[in-house]
């Protein structure tokens, strides 16, 4: 993708394919900055919690290595770097955020809705991370960064430190950016001075040490055109130095509050928790290509998602032939590698230059699988994804800019590979604890796979259409309306894993078909003199859209089936007649609600549910006061999760015990510039020290005991940063 760039001030949104602005497009579009994506990131550590803090329709994270269950507008984003896919769909390891240090990421831009802007894997919208560009001047510059973390109590297990640098070179028409991070997480401690529950199989932020690695080399070509290899590494693993210790889930009726999860000094089975993510792209761009814009760009990555080993053994990975059942320990490995490539090219119509017109071409060959690395077994088998997609795009100006009409097509030909093979096996016995112990795990006889499936490579097409207008009386204020469809497939890991029924073949099993799902917005935006405001309501559909439900262990395996979401977002910046003083305010609403006869075999295509929290974030309130004048710059803001009870139109109600109870944050940054000595930055994530039970803990697993993780109580960052 080409390197940041701006057209009359404002930035080209590079996710959306297009050198035109923000406001030429019917999208809703956020930009996060790299003042702001700093601010976060010293606040809570990472670029996804910085998208997840400012978006109000973005799930709160779980403070985990796992983003699973975190959604935008009620769907999974699409993460990228660079506009290489991060996601790994196939089977979907809820690593993706976590592949490249936000030390690295110059802006962070968000596309909200379901879109195929990019390819498979948009049907929440777009999380495009934008790395460093090329230095502008000649000689050497860079930057550095030093940073040390501690809990409340400043206990000892819970500090952490961070090292990053960065430096760049630029000579003639050669430029180079070489850098380095390095992370040493501590333990977190919630606000009541317990260490946080760890969760050894999906992984951990705390307790862990994380490398970044980043390059990017590149040659002007001519004036106009330009030459760029980016190669990144990212890798974090856990220490391996804790297990968790069982809290208590009191019952509905319960006046006392539940004891979370915690965790204590131990030695985990087998091999910690892992993610590594390695890519690398070159792209070649011209600006000024025969009067137009071109883009071209081929990229390789290959991600390894390690999923640690429980302190019990997980029924799912047994097998009698290797061990006595409940005595096999075993963890699994997502293994994935993209390669593909992206072009486009963008003019006016000549004669007609009011018409803006873009075509493109989009391939990507993925595969994926899962492995029980531990016996070397196979727990999803390879699989392989090919789309090739043909697409065109048309932006209209009239009347000076008063109106635009923009619509497109996108022609996605998709072949999904699956070889014979037989899925993880077995039929066990798991004895039920009584009260007031809570079972860990469904006990009973449970079944899992252990049947021969034949493979296949079903093919599917489709035209996914987009479509809008924008209204724009006065620079600076707009309305839109706009339609769009997204696809992507559904996890075909967890489906072909858990298929149980004898004779089943992949050509035809219409549960591995791809999602196709709309997005219908409507719009206005002010950005104008103090002002910088909008609001916008969406409404979306996908007649087979994808449930996470609750299966044996902590496992959830997919249900196809109706799914209908709408929403509400407001967001409101105001600066005040005090220099550098603001004031924001952001509101998300939010309601999914599914076919729950689907899930009995017998769908209906009325939806009848509310959407859990495994598969929607929470309505939320978002307050922010920043002061930026001179060397100090101060940001406080909280975030309040609204309460929640998930509703059926059924006999059969959903578990009481998954509502939600509602919680809220507050931190704090402040940062002084001394100038020649550079940046101090102090922050403190939870300033007021709220104990809270996260939402995804709250939502989920009722009768788990080791899935009650609280939030990170009071914590304190101080950085120093130096540019030269």
């Amino acid at each position: 993708m080409p390197a940041e760039s701006e057209d009359e001030g404002q930035v080209v949104i590079t996710a959306a394919r297009t050198a035109l602005p923000a406001n030429a497009l019917p999208l809703t579009i956020d930009v996060i900055d790299k003042t702001t994506l700093d601010q976060q990131i010293a606040i809570a550590g990472s670029v996804t919690d910085a998208v997840a803090t400012l978006t109000p329709s973005f799930s709160p994270t779980r403070q985990k290595l796992s983003g699973a269950g975190e959604t935008l507008r009620g769907r999974s984003p699409l993460y990228a770097i660079n506009g290489i896919p991060q996601s790994t769909p196939l089977r979907d390891g809820s690593r993706d955020g976590f592949t490249i240090d936000g030390f690295f990421v110059d802006r962070v831009e968000v596309i909200y809705g379901s879109n195929a802007l990019q390819g498979i894997g948009g049907t929440g919208g777009i999380v495009n991370q934008v790395t460093a560009g090329a230095p502008r001047r000649e000689g050497l510059s860079g930057r550095v960064l030093l940073q040390g973390t501690a809990s409340n109590d400043f206990d000892e297990a819970g500090f952490g430190a961070k090292a990053a640098g960065l430096v760049q070179y630029k000579a003639g028409r050669f430029d180079a950016s070489v850098g380095a991070a390095y992370e040493d997480r501590g333990l977190y401690y919630d606000a009541e001075g317990r260490p946080v529950g760890i969760n050894l199989t999906q992984g951990e932020t705390m307790d862990s040490e994380a490398i970044s690695l980043f390059g990017r080399f590149g040659y002007a070509l001519s004036d106009s055109a330009r030459l760029d290899l980016i190669l990144s590494r990212f890798e974090i693993e856990s220490n391996h130095r804790y297990v968790p210790v069982a809290g208590i889930r009191r019952p509905l009726n319960s006046r006392l509050a539940d004891v979370p999860t915690s965790t204590t000094r131990g030695t985990p089975p087998l091999k910690p928790a892992a993610n590594l993510a390695e890519s690398a792209a070159l792209s070649l761009t011209d600006s000024d290509l025969w009067g137009g814009n071109f883009v071209s760009q081929v990229f390789v990555s290959r991600t390894r998602d390690t999923f640690g080993a429980d302190v019990t053994p997980q029924i799912s990975q047994q097998d009698p032939a290797i061990a006595p059942i409940g005595t096999l320990f075993d963890q699994t490995e997502n293994r994935s590698r993209k390669i593909g490539a992206k072009l486009s090219y963008e003019r006016a119509i000549p004669g007609f230059e009011a018409l803006i017109a873009t075509i493109g071409f989009d391939a990507l060959f993925d595969r994926t699988e899962q492995r029980l690395i531990a016996t070397d077994r196979t727990y999803v088998p390879p699989t392989d994804f090919r789309s090739l997609a043909p697409f065109g795009q048309l932006n209209l100006k009239l009347f000076d800019g008063l109106l635009r009409l923009a619509g497109g097509a996108r022609w996605e030909n998709v072949q999904i590979k699956v070889g014979d093979y037989h899925s993880i096996a077995s039929t066990t016995f798991v004895p039920c604890t009584t009260p007031p112990a809570a079972p860990v795990t469904p006990c009973g006889n449970s079944t899992y796979g252990g049947v021969d499936v034949a493979g296949g490579k079903p093919t599917f097409e489709d035209v996914l259409l987009n479509g809008g207008v924008i209204i724009e009386p006065l620079e600076g204020i707009r309305a839109y309306a706009s339609y769009a469809e997204g696809y992507t497939v559904p996890d075909v890991g967890r489906i072909t894993r858990a298929i149980g029924t004898p004779g089943v073949d992949i050509d035809n099993f219409l549960d591995i078909e791809p999602i196709v799902s709309n997005n219908r917005e409507i719009g206005v935006e002010v950005k104008r003199g103090p002002i910088d405001a909008s609001a916008t309501y969406f409404w979306s559909s996908s007649d087979k859209g994808q449930l996470l439900v609750q299966g044996i262990d902590r496992v959830f395996d997919v249900q196809r089936l109706r799914i209908e979401l709408e929403g509400l977002e407001l967001n409101l910046r105001v600066s005040t007649p005090v220099e550098g003083l603001k004031f924001g305010l952001g509101y998300a609403h939010i309601k999914g609600r599914s076919d729950s006869d689907a899930t009995r075999g017998a769908p209906d295509g009325i939806v009848d549910t509310d959407l859990d929290g495994v598969n929607i974030s929470p309505d939320r309130v978002n307050l922010m006061a920043s002061f930026d004048r001179g060397p100090l710059s101060i940001l406080v803001q909280s975030q309040f999760y609204l309460s929640r009870t998930f509703h059926s139109d059924k006999v059969q109600q959903p578990d009481q015990r998954n509502n939600f109870g509602g919680y809220n944050v507050t931190d704090a940054t402040v940062r002084y510039d001394t100038g020649a000595l550079g940046g101090i930055r102090l922050s403190v994530q939870n300033l007021l020290n709220a104990q809270y039970i996260d939402y995804s803990s709250d939502t989920r697993l009722p009768t788990d005991n080791l899935a009650i993780f609280a939030g990170r109580g009071r914590t304190f960052t101080l950085g120093w940063d130096y540019r030269f």
